[in-house]
């Protein structure tokens, strides 16, 4: 999937996205789309790891990205996000969300995503529905 086109409208102007330090991949599968963000201040709780709400911005933002790239001229925004943390990391890692397709609808997109330590360990799980709006061009 290629997320060129959604990066450019990403790093347009400060938003959640570039504000925790996310950065949204291509991969060569169209049902799929990866993000990576280090753990720093910007996203950790005060005890230094990775904040859980922070996990949950990555996932959905990852599977919004995704949703965006695949309906050029929509809207796609996140309207049920759920998640397990099962893995503490330390700030000065960095993370990497793999978001993976499981339904696409005409409205309705769903993404199982799952979230990674350099080590390979899993952080999180999580799945994202997301609602897809047309909008005028």
């Amino acid at each position: 999937m290629n997320v060129d086109r959604i990066n450019d409208l990403i790093n347009a102007k400060p938003n959640l996205s570039t504000a925790l330090g996310m950065e949204f991949i291509s991969t060569p599968e169209e049902d799929t789309c990866m993000a990576r963000m280090r753990v720093d201040e910007r996203n950790r709780q005060p005890f230094g790891f990775l904040s859980g709400g922070a996990s949950l911005a990555l996932a959905e933002n990852v599977a919004g990205v995704a949703s965006s790239a695949l309906c050029p001229g929509c809207a796609c925004v996140g309207i049920e996000v759920s998640g397990s943390h099962v893995k503490a990391v330390c700030e000065g890692d960095t993370v990497t969300a793999f978001a993976r397709m499981v339904h696409k609808g005409t409205t309705l997109h769903v993404w199982n995503v799952e979230i990674r330590d350099t080590a390979g360990d899993i952080i999180s799980s999580v799945r994202v529905t997301n609602y897809v709006i047309k909008t005028a061009q």
